[in-house]
């Protein structure tokens, strides 16, 4: 059994206090990405079908290095345009899983969309449904007996492995024109409440935690943990340097659970559509640098942060990597939508 040494305990303290802020305690339920505009429809279910191509991506995030039990996050997207009756239509499949010392998060969702033309753009309303499913390894915990400061015994801290699932909703809106995008969502639309159960199956009791704070009671109560609804906005454009082969690509991602928010913006250029290169910088959180990569549909992207907050003190930094494809598409016909891709594909 895994016993909690002081190294995990200030490990630990360190990453809670990233997590938090200034701000008060807020569960982080969605993984945190860098290049966020190469998974948009991560963050939003209307940023699916775009292009006419079927475009895939995958990758992860190993975040504060040199912290034992840091968050790692891994994503894989998947999208691609229909065409029925007469009509475009988006659908796509989107699967997360973030894990942070002794609890997991992950989900698994579907997408669709339905299109229209409008103001020489294209407008995306979509649905997203799926589960989540949150984990916390109980058997793992280990608190000294001669410790001041936890009590081995309380109720709200599970004593075994528990898990739970649950079903969740997202909804978007998505906006491409000729040279910009912009879009709005919200994940965990139903605000789903997980009830944990142990490895047996059975409903785990003895304490109930609500939002990742725990209350007990004299009696039995099962352990809960409820995701927080997630407002994001994200936009972008891509802007052609005159008689060069450059284009200016910026963009910014606001999220905000209504307790906790955060704002970053991404500055890049691309030369001949082949090589991307920038620096973008996450609010009272890290500056980074972002590198990519296209060749005949296959794409590599590579990001590094630098923490300017207190955690730096710990971290190294934040390593992510994503490599995709694309494969266009013959959706028969005339192609209503020769307008050019505002993003990476």
């Amino acid at each position: 059994m895994k016993q909690l040494t002081s190294r995990h305990i200030i490990s630990f303290l360190l990453i809670l206090a990233a997590l938090t802020g200034a701000q008060g305690l807020s569960a982080q339920t969605d993984a945190q990405f860098s290049q966020y505009y190469e998974v948009a429809s991560a963050y939003n279910p209307a940023a699916i079908g775009t292009t006419d191509f079927i475009r895939l991506r995958a990758g992860g995030r190993m975040q504060w290095v040199g912290i034992d039990n840091a968050p790692k996050s891994f994503a894989i997207t998947g999208d691609m345009p229909l065409k029925l009756f007469g009509k475009r239509f988006g659908v796509g499949i989107v699967a997360q899983q973030e894990s942070a010392g002794l609890y997991r998060n992950m989900s698994v969702s579907l997408q669709a969309g339905y299109k229209i033309k409008l103001f020489k753009g294209e407008l995306t309303a979509a649905l997203q449904f799926g589960f989540a499913n949150e984990q916390f390894k109980g058997s793992e915990v280990y608190i000294p007996d001669d410790d001041d400061y936890h009590d081995s015994n309380d109720e709200a801290i599970p004593q075994t492995d528990v898990a739970g699932n649950a079903f969740d909703l997202g909804v978007g809106a998505y906006y491409t024109h000729k040279w910009f995008w912009a879009g709005v969502s919200m994940t965990h639309l139903n605000s789903p409440t997980i009830t944990f159960s142990d490895d047996n199956g059975s409903t785990s009791t003895g304490g109930t935690t609500t939002g990742g704070s725990g209350t007990s009671s004299t009696n039995a109560k099962n352990y809960e943990f409820q995701l927080r609804r997630t407002l994001y906005f994200m936009a972008g454009s891509n802007i052609p340097i005159k008689n060069t082969l450059f284009e200016v690509m910026p963009s910014v991602l606001f999220k905000s659970d209504f307790t906790f928010t955060r704002v970053e913006a991404t500055a890049r250029m691309r030369w001949k559509k082949l090589l991307t290169f920038g620096v973008g910088y996450r609010h009272d959180d890290a500056v980074y640098a972002v590198l990519g990569a296209e060749y005949k549909g296959f794409f590599l992207g590579y990001s590094y942060d630098y923490p300017i907050s207190a955690i730096s003190k710990a971290s190294h930094g934040s390593h992510e990597l994503f490599l995709g494809y694309s494969v266009k598409l013959n959706l028969s016909g005339k192609n209503n939508n020769k307008h050019k891709s505002i993003r990476i594909m």
